[in-house]
């Protein structure tokens, strides 16, 4: 494996005092995924303190560890020690940047963000040794971590950034030093942290800031606040030729012209260059269409093989709660087509799943069924967001709803009266009527943010599969 850092690169990078040599292949902050050759940091929270686990962390085989108690330095396990953690794995990231000579995409947005790093990272993968985020590491901590495990021979890395609040994204930017910044779209989502959605575009667009000279802003074409964005990139010292447009507009400079579904996944039509390209992805849906234009933005602008990287996205799969299908065979006999959506939800990507599902065809005798939970974090909207849902459902002949939360209620209140079903306080309580209604033939969404627990519904339906539930395609 390649050695990431020795004690003699962290000394410089952080200023800290390393015990001993060491050479560690990774770095970790949690003791429960550690693995043999791992650099422990032992970050210090309000809830924990991670020097409690650093006889844990030798035991499962940590090459060494980062410190700030060197009284707290257990016998056998060689450790750096520093002021402050957190500010050493930090200091680790800036100099994994330094030290690194190929170029780094960042990519935020509303709604999108992680499955479009992964669409980026199958991309650049193809064209040279990728480095990327894991999952949504994509904070104040997970960034740092992020890049402290960047190996410094890595030609691309694709750096994921989130945001609940103002003023989150500027430093994480600043410490990426993007080559490439990516905003997907900006939605009415944490609306109780902002004063509106503009405010939203503001935090997103604060990704600008640490683009390096000559780098480029991929923005979306569609949006009504394509243009405020764009003055926040020339205000960030972006050139204007190098700030780029995708979407179906039609001033995009990648132009989605037509989407086809198919059964494993998208066909697109776009333009890019005034050529005109048809290629395929594995992610349903127009709005995943939309997104490949961004990661072909990035491929052509930062001069790689678009072919070679379309090809790459044949094989890009929706994510554990994000989209995957499933085919489960119930007991009675028959089986149906559970898509999971688990995982987060807002009204944007409601309405993107609504049209996944109405593309999604049931067996004879069979219906299109959304489990839906609430939408977090909307403020004083939700309600009326809500409820402003129906129309979409309406209109993509979902055929029955069941709903969850207090939210949702506001939902199940104006839909029609033949395509509601159950309402429930909570998950839990909605487990038992949706499986008893779901039969076979069924095409099935579950969706609802993290916090509502609609895996718990996944779980359950997977459960009726006795022969054990099988990617659809």
């Amino acid at each position: 494996m390649t050695v990431i850092w020795d004690h003699k690169a962290a000394e410089k990078a952080t200023g800290g005092k390393a015990s001993g040599p060491w050479e560690a292949t990774g770095v970790s902050i949690d003791t429960r995924t550690i693995t043999p050759g791992d650099l422990f940091v032992a970050l210090k929270g309000p809830n924990h303190d991670g020097h409690a686990y650093l006889e844990t962390a030798r035991d499962k085989g940590a090459a060494a560890a980062i410190i700030s108690d060197s009284d707290k330095a257990p016998e056998g396990l060689p450790v750096l020690t520093v002021t402050n953690t957190m500010g050493a794995m930090i200091d680790l990231a800036a100099a994994a940047r330094t030290r690194m000579s190929g170029k780094v995409i960042a990519i935020t947005g509303s709604v999108g963000k992680t499955g479009t790093k992964e669409g980026l990272a199958l991309a650049f993968a193809a064209l040279g040794k990728t480095h990327a985020t894991l999952g949504n590491l994509n904070n104040e901590i997970g960034l740092p971590l992020t890049m402290d495990r960047i190996p410094a021979d890595t030609d691309y890395s694709v750096l994921e950034m989130g945001m609940n609040h103002p003023g989150e994204i500027q430093p994480l930017s600043d410490l990426a030093r993007p080559d490439v910044a990516i905003i997907t779209t900006v939605q009415p989502v944490h609306l109780e942290f902002f004063e509106g959605i503009q405010g939203i575009a503001d935090a997103k667009a604060e990704i600008f800031s640490g683009l390096n000279k000559g780098g480029y802003a991929i923005l979306p074409r569609d949006h009504p606040l394509f243009h405020h964005m764009r003055e926040r990139a020339l205000e960030a010292g972006v050139a204007e030729d190098r700030i780029i447009g995708f979407g179906t507009h039609p001033d995009a400079h990648v132009r989605l012209l037509k989407c086809d579904a198919i059964p494993t996944g998208s066909r697109a039509t776009a333009v890019m260059d005034g050529e005109t390209r048809v290629y395929e992805i594995g992610m349903p849906g127009e709005h995943w269409a939309i997104n490949s234009l961004a990661i072909l933005a990035a491929v052509r602008y930062l001069g790689g093989d678009l072919d070679k990287a379309v090809e790459a996205l044949k094989d890009w799969r929706p994510g554990k709660g994000r989209g995957c299908r499933h085919q489960i065979s119930l007991p009675q006999g028959g089986s149906f087509t559970l898509i999971d959506e688990s995982y987060n939800a807002s009204p944007p990507a409601m309405r993107a799943a609504f049209d996944v599902l109405a593309h999604v065809k049931p067996h004879p005798g069979g219906r299109r069924v959304a489990i839906l939970g609430d939408m977090l974090e909307l403020g004083d909207s939700a309600p009326s967001l809500h409820a402003a849902l129906a129309s979409s459902i309406e209109e993509n002949s979902i055929d029955m709803v069941f709903t969850a939360g207090p939210n949702m209620a506001h939902l199940n209140k104006v839909l029609e009266r033949g395509r509601k079903a159950n309402h429930a306080a909570d998950s839990a309580a909605l487990i038992g009527p949706v499986v008893s209604y779901i039969g076979a033939g069924d095409v099935v969404l579950v969706k609802g943010s993290l916090g509502m627990r609609m895996a718990a519904i996944v779980n359950a339906l997977n459960a009726l599969d006795k022969k054990g539930a099988r990617d659809a395609v």
